[in-house]
Order: structure tokens, then sequence, then C-alpha cells
């Protein structure tokens, strides 16, 4: 296939603001290096900035040499560069930016080829249902963002006369579930527009480069490294230096185990460097040569007012990963749900599963699963039959007796939040029972239950109760 130019290679900037214009087809001429680089003055002197515009000029060309040898070649890296049509690369960078929020990209992978092939275009996805949507993203995860996507595309295509947003401005303003750095990491590869993008890998490189350790969700941190990416963006390939900044972040800049030997930038960090010198320190300390009039070299002029620097002391053991220091992780909600594997003879002699829709908003929204309640307070078996038992008496309208329903054990799934456990219990009905479906029950076969709109939770119930 002939490759052809990345959209970021289309045209020459120099714009310094937080999201720029689309790059013009005619050439323009590069400005000067002090006007490309420099940080405010109020700055100039602080280490968690880049002070000389040359040490930016460098940071860019080893960073972007690098990526040119050592990217990943990723499904939506390739079309991002060999797709000609502005439209159809803003959707294609969109939906993998989407997925991969808070998502490894070993996982996206298939979910990404798989979604394109069926919904090349925004004209497609919109004219899916969100049925169809559901089950393309089943096991993926955090499901809203599907159903944000399909609602993007519809109103792409109804409002806005299918064309995708032009500018991160747009994309920010028109496109729900798009935020700031999905914004810009889509303006910057789609649209070749200067902007940088800060997600959490990024976040990680710039406070290990400028020795940033204050709390990395604060509002102040937040800005400064807004600011910084801003600066540092490379003004001719804005969106290759972003996905170098991330690519660097998953690789190596990593946040346990960072290997800094391969890194191509470690001349500019700070972080490494204040490893080295608390080392020498440390070993100075052992040998009795300790000079006490030798300062930190990594000090902040500021230090003790510096909404950047940390709050914690220096720890040894963490070396680099003293850089971002961040809050402790709040522990996850503890629910427990009554489940209930409900099955019948089907037309074929299979075994059909029964499935209940789940309301459109909240958890799992939309998702099909098996008959639940969730438990409010610990109950006897006796009791958690007899709830089971009412609630799918009422789904299928009829009722049934409780000495129906056996106890199976129960499976424990983790979500982002929730530390989730499933008391599941299985009922089998005979063939003379006979149930209608409903717009919000079906009966599916096994291999049709591994291909619905069902959560990786309910597949984990199924293959506890019925393994392969």
């Amino acid at each position: 296939m002939r490759r052809l130019p990345s959209a970021a290679l289309r045209g020459k900037r120099a714009q310094m603001d937080t999201v720029a214009t689309i790059v013009p087809t005619r050439k323009r001429k590069k400005p000067p290096v002090e006007k490309d680089a420099a940080p405010s003055s109020s700055s100039s002197s602080s280490p968690h900035t880049f002070c000389d515009p040359a040490d930016v000029v460098l940071l860019r060309s080893q960073l972007l040499s690098w990526y040119d040898q050592e990217k990943r070649e990723l499904p939506w890296r390739t079309l991002a560069v060999t797709e000609s049509d502005i439209n159809i690369r803003t959707y294609a960078v969109w939906v993998s930016e989407i997925m991969l929020q808070q998502t490894q990209v070993a996982t996206v992978k298939d979910y990404y080829n798989r979604w394109m092939k069926k919904w090349p275009r925004v004209q497609d996805l919109a004219a899916a249902t969100l049925e169809e949507v559901n089950q393309m993203w089943a096991g993926l995860g955090y499901y809203s963002r599907g159903k944000r996507l399909h609602e993007g595309a519809q109103k792409v295509v109804t409002e806005l006369k299918g064309q995708m947003p032009q500018t991160a401005e747009e994309l920010l303003k028109q496109l729900p579930g798009v935020g700031r750095y999905t914004a810009a990491a889509v303006g910057s590869i789609a649209l070749g527009q200067v902007t940088g993008a800060v997600d959490g890998n990024v976040i990680r490189v710039l406070c290990r480069l400028r020795a940033i350790g204050a709390d990395s969700t604060s509002p102040a941190v937040t800005e400064a490294l807004w600011n910084l990416a801003n600066s540092l963006v490379d003004r001719e390939r804005p969106g290759d230096f972003n996905q170098a900044m991330m690519e660097l972040g998953a690789r190596v800049c990593t946040p346990k185990g960072s290997l800094c030997s391969q890194c191509p930038v470690q001349s500019h960090c700070r972080s490494y460097r204040k490893v080295h010198f608390k080392q020498e320190q440390n070993s100075k300390k052992l040998l009795g040569k300790m000079d006490t009039t030798t300062p930190d070299i990594e000090d902040c002029m500021n230090s003790g007012a510096c909404s950047l620097c940390p709050s914690e002391p220096w720890d040894d053991e963490l070396g680099v990963q003293n850089f971002p220091r961040k809050p402790a992780k709040k522990a996850p909600r503890v629910e427990r749900t009554l489940t209930c594997v409900v099955t019948r003879p089907g037309e074929e002699g299979d075994e059909e599963f029964l499935l209940t829709q789940r309301p459109n908003k909240g958890l799992l929204a939309g998702l099909w699963e098996f008959p639940s309640l969730l438990l409010q307070e610990e109950s006897s078996e006796v009791k958690q039959k007899r709830a089971l038992c009412d609630e799918i008496s009422s789904v299928l309208r009829t009722r049934l007796t409780e000495s129906l329903l056996q106890y199976v054990g129960e499976v424990v799934h983790i979500f982002s939040h929730i530390h989730q456990t499933y008391v599941v219990y299985g009922l089998r009905l005979t063939q003379s029972d006979t149930h209608t479906q409903t717009d919000r029950t079906q009966w599916l076969h096994r291999a049709a239950l591994q291909e619905a709109a069902v959560s990786t939770g309910l597949k984990k119930v199924g293959a506890f109760c019925f393994p392969l």
C-alpha cells in the first residue's frame, strides 16, 4: 500500500496556543527557535520547565528519532498516515482514542480491527443499533464509551451533515465523551494541530523530566503539565511527538521498573540526575566525606512554597518513582449480587439461557445479564432463594417454587471501582414450561451467549456454572 504523508506533515505552524488551527496546505515560514520553545520569563529559573530553547529542540529530535525506529505498528497509527480522507481519518483516530481510555493496547487491537471492518465510516456507525454496538464492545469494559461513540456518530450525521469536527475545539464541544486529552490527541494525530496531549503516560514522563513531585491530579500540576506539553510539542510533527511521548511512558518510563538506560531523553531528565546525585551523597556519607556545602542540584529555588515540588520526603528506594507522587487510591466499593443462571431445553435439544437487560443508565447500561439482585445486606440462603424466586417469577410472568433453585457458588469480578461477588444459583426449567420473550428478556443458546452484548462478569459466571 502506498503510504501517504501524515496529516502532521502537511504544513508548518508556529502557534503556541493550547489548541491551534488546522494545518494549512501552503508552506509557511518556519519561526525562529527562540519563539518556538522559550518558556515565560516568570518561570525561566524553575527546574520544572525547560529554560534553554536549544534543549527543547534537542529533546524533540531525540524523541522523534527514537520513535521512528522503535514505535509499535498499531492499526490506528497505520490508518492515520495512510488514509487521505480527513473525515475517515478523524473518525478512525477518535474511535482508537476512546477505546484506549484505561484499556491496554494489546486488548484494544482486535476490538479496533473488528470495529473498523464493520463500521469503517462514521455514517456506518450512526446507522447501527445500540444493541449492535454493545455486542461489539462486550468484554472491553467501561461500556459507556461505546454508547458515547454511537451517540457521537449519530450527532455527526444528523447535526453536522456527516462531517467530523475539524478542530480540537470543535471535537471538545460537539462530541459526547470527548475531553481535553481526547480532543488534543485526535486534533494533533488526525488533523495535524499543534497542541500537546496529556494522558497518564505523558504525566509520568513530564513529571520525571522536570522533577514535578506534587499530586499529579491537583489543578496546579495539571495546568503546569499542559503548559509544559504545549511548549514541547514539535511544530512539524505534533501527532508523532504526542504519540512518542505516550510510547515512551508505556514502554520505557513505566510506573515501576523504568528502563532509564534505554531512555532517548535521559540527558534532560532531572529525576534521573537526582537519583544519581542522591546515590553520590549516600556514598560520601558512608565514606565520611560528605560535603555539606554542596546543594542538591535539583532543589527548586522556591523550595517550601512551590506547588510542583514533592510534599513528601525523598525515598531512596523509589528512585525516579518519587516523581510523580500520587494520592492513595480509594478502596473499591464492595458489592454482593444474587444471580441465577436459568436454563431450559431448546427446540433443537440445546440448552437455552435466560437473559434480562439492564437499565439504559448506570453501570453496564443496556447490557444483558442473568437475572440478578443486588444484596443490600447479608441474608440466609432461604431468604436469598425467596428473593431470587420472586424476581424470576416476575420476569417470566409465572409462579416458581424456591425448591427449584440450587446454590452453585460464588464468582468474583473486579471492576475499576467495584469489588463484585456474584452469589450464583441455578434453575433448570422443564420442557413443559413455556415462557414468552419480551423486549427486556431473551433466551440464547450457549454459542450465541458468547457473542451477545454481555459483560465479562456474566461470562465468568457462565463458565463457572457450565465449563467447556
